[in-house]
C-alpha cells in the first residue's frame, strides 16, 4: 500500500463534532483506486428501459408530474414494451415526436432487474452501474424528488411508498423510514453481492428536479425557507408587489426543471472545471446522510449491506472541495468504495477535459472515458479527425498523461451510454462525435438497423476495448446490437428474446423507410460473451500487462500491440481494411489464438488477417 494514498479525515466531518485540543487524532482512509474496479466488466442499467417485470407498478399520470411545469398529454398511458419506436402512441397523435417522448413510460423496475441477474451472470458482468434509482418524476431520475428513497415505480408499492414518504421530515435522517423500494433494491444488493458482483448508484448533488423536498419548501416561504440557501437563486420574489414575481434561480445548462445547489467559495466568475469550492453545509450534510444510508444501511460498520461506491453525475461543474469531502467521507465508510465522474466536455464537441485533476488520489478513482472511445472510433471508423495508425497510437498513449497508472486501469472504458448514440448507430453514422447525431438535428442521419460491415467494425472495437487499459463498460442493449440516435433514441426499451417486438417501420420525421425486424444479434452477443470470458481468463495480463506497439501501418491499415506481463505477452492484431492482408508481428516463441477462440499456433509471427479482422494470441515469451 502507497502512503501517499493515505490521508486523515476531518473528525468534524465524520461525526459531527470539532477538533481541538485533546481530540483523538483523525483516522486515516486509503484513497487507492480499488482493485476491483481495475478489474470490473461493467454493465450499465437504465432501469425504466431494462425490463418491467412488475406491471401492477407502472407509473400513472400522477407520478410523472412535475418533470416540468406541464400535465402529461390527456389520455396519457405507458407505452408497450414492445412498441415500434417511431410510432406516436394514442395520446401522442399530433404531436412532434421529439416533444413527446420525454413523456414515455415502459414500466422497467427493480424486479425486472432481479428477474435477468442469472442473464447478466451468464453474461459474464462483475459489476453493475445503475443510472439514478432515487425517487424522481422523469424517466432517467436525474431530476430528484428526493435522495434518500429509491423510485416508488420501481418497488411493489408505489402509492403506499408514497404516503410513508409524507410522514417523513426529509431534512432529518431520524424520521427516514424503509419504502418497500427501498427493500426491494437492499435486497438486490444482497443478491447481486451473493453472486460476486459490485453494484453502483448514479446520482447528481449538481442539482435537483422542481419536486424536490427543499425546492418547494423554498418556493412556498421564499426567503424564510430554512432551505433559501440551498440553491443558486438570482433573485427573491419582492412580496411588496403582489401583481410580479421577481423570482430568479439558475437551472442546469440553463434547463429550468433542474434548480443548482449553490456553490461558495468558487474563484469569480469561475462556473466549471477543476475548480476551488464547496456546496453549502446544508446540502452537504444532507447529502453525506444519503451516501451513508446506502453504503450502510443498518448502520452496523460494516458497508458489505450497501452500495460499491458512485458514478457522479456532471462532475465538471461541481466545486473540488466537495468531491474531497465526499471521498474523504466515503472511504471512511468503505476502504474499497469506488467513485467515477462524469468528466466529459471542456469545448463541446471539439474538446474533452484533461481528467488529470480529478485522478490524483484525492478526488475520484476514474471517469468515464469517453476520450477513449473517441479516437478508437474515428481509427476504426473512418470518422473525423480520421487518424491512422501512428496517430491513432499517440492519441492512446497522452491519454494517460498526468494520471497515476492505477487511477489509468480503472477507468470506465465505454463505447457508448445513456447521453450518446447506440455504439452500433455511432458506427453507422461515422461523422463527428456526438454532433448532430440525431434526426431531429441532421436530417440525413441513419436510424434504421446498421449493416454487416458496421458489425465488423464493432467487433474490431470490442477487441480493442476488452484489450487495453481499463475497464470495460456495455451499455444495456449493446451487447444483443439495439441501435439508435442520440438521447432519446439511445434509451429505446431493452431487446429481450423471449418478447416479440414490433418492426420498426415510422420514422421521426415522416420519411419513407424500410422495416427493421427487432430482435437480439445472437452472433453479436456470443462475441461479448467470449471477450468478456477471455478478459476474465487473463485477467492480471489485460488489467497489469505494459503496453508494447508492434506494427503501426498507416499505408497498410495495420495495428498491432502487445500487453505483456512477466514471461506471459498477448499480441493483439488489427485489420482495418476491406480485404484480407498479411501481417508481420514480432512474436517469438508459441502462441495460442484466443479470440477468435481457436487451436492455432504460431512461432513465425505471420498473421493472415480477414477483412476488417481483429485476433488475439497469448504465449510465453520466456522472458522475465
Amino acid at each position: 500500500m502507497n502512503s501517499r494514498w493515505l490521508v486523515p479525515v476531518a473528525a468534524s466531518l465524520l461525526f459531527g463534532c470539532s477538533s481541538g485540543a485533546g481530540s483523538n487524532p483523525a483516522p486515516t482512509v486509503d484513497l487507492s483506486a480499488p482493485r476491483w474496479a481495475q478489474d470490473a466488466i461493467w454493465y450499465q442499467i437504465f432501469v425504466e428501459r431494462f425490463r418491467n417485470g412488475d406491471p401492477s407498478n407502472d407509473p400513472t399520470a400522477h407520478d410523472i408530474e412535475g418533470v416540468t411545469s406541464r400535465p402529461a398529454p390527456p389520455g396519457w398511458t405507458t407505452t408497450p414494451w414492445t412498441h415500434d419506436w417511431y410510432r406516436p402512441d394514442p395520446w401522442a397523435r399530433g404531436r412532434d415526436f421529439y416533444g413527446a417522448v420525454q413523456y414515455r413510460r415502459y414500466g422497467g423496475d427493480l424486479q425486472g432487474v432481479m428477474d435477468e441477474l442469472d442473464y447478466l451472470q451468464r453474461l459474464g458482468v462483475t459489476a453493475l452501474y445503475f443510472n439514478p434509482l432515487n425517487d424522481a418524476p422523469s424517466l432517467h431520475k436525474y431530476d430528484a424528488r428526493n435522495y434518500h428513497h429509491i423510485d416508488r415505480n420501481f418497488g411493489p408499492d408505489p402509492r403506499g411508498d408514497e404516503r410513508l414518504i409524507a410522514t417523513e421530515q426529509p431534512s432529518d435522517p431520524r424520521t427516514w423510514h424503509w419504502t418497500a423500494a427501498d427493500s426491494l433494491f437492499l435486497e438486490l444488493i444482497r443478491e447481486v453481492h451473493r453472486r460476486g458482483m459490485r453494484l453502483i448508484l448514479d446520482y447528481s448533488w449538481n442539482h435537483t428536479g422542481i419536486t424536490f423536498w427543499a425546492w418547494r419548501d423554498l418556493l412556498r416561504n421564499q426567503r424564510q425557507s430554512p432551505y433559501a440557501d440551498w440553491y443558486q437563486v438570482d433573485r427573491f420574489d419582492d412580496p411588496a408587489t403582489p401583481d410580479t414575481n421577481e423570482f430568479a434561480y439558475t437551472g442546469w445548462a440553463g434547463v429550468p426543471w433542474l434548480p443548482e445547489w449553490k456553490k461558495i467559495g468558487r474563484p469569480p466568475g469561475a462556473t466549471r472545471g477543476p475548480i476551488d469550492g464547496n456546496l453549502m453545509p446544508g446540502v452537504k450534510a444532507h447529502i453525506f446522510a444519503v451516501v451513508r444510508r446506502w453504503m450502510d444501511p443498518n448502520g452496523d460498520g460494516d458497508p458489505r449491506d450497501g452500495v460499491d461506491g458512485f458514478r457522479l453525475d456532471v462532475a465538471d461543474v461541481v466545486p473540488l472541495g466537495f468531491w474531497r469531502d465526499l471521498r474523504r467521507f466515503v472511504r471512511q465508510i468503505n476502504p474499497n468504495a469506488y467513485l467515477v465522474g462524469e468528466v466529459w466536455w471542456d469545448h463541446w464537441p471539439d474538446r474533452m477535459w484533461d481528467p488529470a485533476p480529478w485522478l490524483q488520489g484525492d478526488v475520484f478513482d476514474a471517469v468515464m472515458n469517453y476520450r477513449w472511445y473517441a479516437p478508437t472510433r474515428s481509427f476504426f471508423a473512418g470518422a473525423p479527425p480520421f487518424l491512422n495508425a501512428t496517430a491513432y497510437a499517440r492519441a492512446l498513449d497522452s491519454l494517460g498523461r498526468g494520471v497515476p497508472l492505477q487511477y489509468q486501469k480503472a477507468m470506465m472504458n465505454l463505447t457508448s451510454s445513456h447521453d450518446t448514440p447506440r455504439f452500433a448507430t455511432s458506427i453507422y453514422n461515422p461523422g463527428r462525435y456526438k454532433y448532430h447525431a440525431t434526426p431531429k438535428e441532421d436530417s440525413t442521419y441513419r436510424v434504421d438497423r446498421p449493416d454487416a460491415r458496421t458489425r465488423l467494425i464493432q467487433r474490431q472495437i470490442l477487441v480493442q476495448q476488452f484489450t487495453w487499459v481499463g475497464a470495460p463498460e456495455i451499455w444495456n442493449g449493446d451487447e444483443v446490437g439495439m441501435w439508435g440516435a442520440d438521447d432519446p433514441d439511445d434509451r429505446k426499451p431493452m431487446v429481450w428474446g423471449d418478447l416479440k417486438y414490433d418492426d420498426e417501420a415510422a420514422d421521426p420525421l415522416g420519411r419513407p423507410r424500410r422495416r427493421d425486424t427487432v430482435a437480439p444479434d445472437t452472433a453479436l452477443l456470443a462475441t461479448y460473451r467470449q471477450l468478456i470470458a477471455m478478459r476474465r481468463q487473463y485477467t492480471r495480463l489485460l488489467v497489469d500487462g505494459a503496453v508494447r506497439w508492434l506494427v503501426t501501418d498507416d499505408a497498410g491499415g495495420l495495428l498491432a500491440y502487445a500487453r505483456v506481463l512477466g514471461p506471459q505477452t498477448a499480441v493483439v492484431a488489427f485489420n482495418t481494411h476491406d480485404t484480407s492482408q498479411r501481417m508481420r508481428v514480432p512474436m517469438n516463441g508459441r502462441f495460442r489464438r484466443v479470440f477468435p477462440a481457436g487451436d492455432s499456433a504460431t512461432a513465425s509471427g505471420t498473421l493472415t488477417l480477414p477483412p476488417r479482422g481483429a485476433e488475439v494470441w497469448v504465449g510465453e515469451t520466456g522472458e522475465k
